[in-house]
């Protein structure tokens, strides 16, 4: 049997027709920038995300990079980030004229180590001048964010949350992106919400946030040809935000069945004792972008589980310290051991709506024969 680390066809067979029909709009009423698909979307994401406001950009990245620029982040200001994440969040930080501040991630969740975080507020935050902190809900489950709000609220923080992975994740019944100044999220096809190509989108409760957004995403202009500041083009397709408004209609249900799968992951993994599976605590809803094990023995047991026919990611292989676009920073090994050994033994199995039973009963199967060495 071969299973795919990601198959996309399952969904989108569900969702063929509608999608047809959005395609065959487009090219009915040539509605492509900035349309009314857009429009609504922001709407009906806002509402998904128990926020006021959302602005569609054209990626992730974007989303973050102008949530840093809205909130005033400038050369001279630093931003906490986890050196556990993709480099995304730490480059849109550089693209502000910032410099990030690395921080370790927790053993118990791969999200930032909160502890550490004040560790390094205590000794810096003047001299780095850190101004804000960027949370990732890394893989699909929320950090702490009583704890995250609590230091912002005690050493003058402001809350970008990097929500890229978490649509749909809850901490204490609250939606991942209504926690801070402002949050992004990525529509990258492989994400739980997945567009057809690049998109983004930035959630706020802030009107001035909101408003700055919308100017900066459209050349900094109010009105048409009035540019009232330094913008850049970075707009969701119409096309894509009427893909993304027929998925969402759909995200809950996904995300359930990946919950489910996750569930029987760990049920038939938890007795084997030389992987550590990953933990979720009762206040959080993890919605499983990834499902991420701990294994010493991870290189080989990806290429038995490659020859067995089944995919695999590594979700990173590299933490940010140690990528050469960040050597500049003065970091070195050890300085983050936890995100060092992890990046040594986490594996990415299988996972997406529409796996069968058969299929991660198979990918249980192959771990399960491995040849451990005990």
């Amino acid at each position: 049997m071969k299973v795919k680390f990601v198959d996309l066809t399952r969904q989108n067979k569900i969702i063929e027709k509608e999608i047809l029909n959005v395609w065959n709009k487009q090219i009915t009423n040539c509605d492509f920038i900035l349309g009314k698909e857009v429009e609504l979307f922001e709407k009906e994401f806002a509402s998904f995300c128990g926020t006021k406001y959302a602005v569609g950009v054209n990626s992730g990245t974007d989303a973050l990079f102008l949530s840093l620029k809205a909130i005033g982040i400038k050369e001279g200001d630093s931003v906490i980030v986890p050196v556990n994440t993709f480099i995304a969040t730490a480059f849109t930080v550089v693209y502000t004229g910032a410099k990030p501040v690395f921080v370790d991630c927790s053993e118990e969740d791969f999200n930032l180590d909160l502890s550490q975080v004040e560790d390094v507020l205590k000794k810096y935050k003047n001299k780095f001048n850190i101004k804000a902190i960027m949370p990732v809900h890394l893989y699909g489950q929320c950090c702490n964010m009583d704890e995250v709000v609590n230091l912002a609220k005690k050493y003058e923080l402001l809350i970008v949350e990097d929500a890229c992975q978490a649509h749909g994740a809850k901490f204490k019944n609250k939606p991942a992106g209504s926690f801070g100044e402002c949050a992004a999220f990525s529509f990258y096809p492989s994400k739980n919400l997945g567009c057809f190509g690049d998109g983004g989108i930035v959630v706020t409760n802030n009107e001035s946030i909101y408003n700055k957004i919308c100017m900066l995403r459209n050349y900094g202009q109010k009105e048409k040809y009035i540019h009232l500041e330094l913008g850049y083009n970075s707009r969701l397709d119409n096309l894509q935000a009427g893909i993304l408004r027929v998925k969402l209609k759909y995200l809950e249900q996904w995300n359930q069945q990946r919950i489910e799968l996750a569930n029987y992951y760990i049920e038939k993994l938890s007795s084997n004792k030389n992987i550590v599976l990953p933990k979720v605590k009762n206040d959080k809803k993890h919605i499983w972008h990834l499902f991420v094990i701990r294994t010493k023995q991870r290189d080989e047991l990806r290429k038995y589980l490659a020859e067995n026919g089944v995919e695999t990611g590594i979700h990173y292989p590299v933490p940010l310290h140690l990528t050469p676009s960040f050597k500049w920073l003065g970091y070195k090994h050890v300085d983050f051991p936890i995100a060092e050994k992890f990046s040594n033994e986490i594996l990415s199995l299988p996972i997406f709506p529409g796996m069968t039973k058969d299929e991660i009963g198979y990918v249980i199967e192959v771990i399960q024969k491995f040849p451990w060495k005990n």
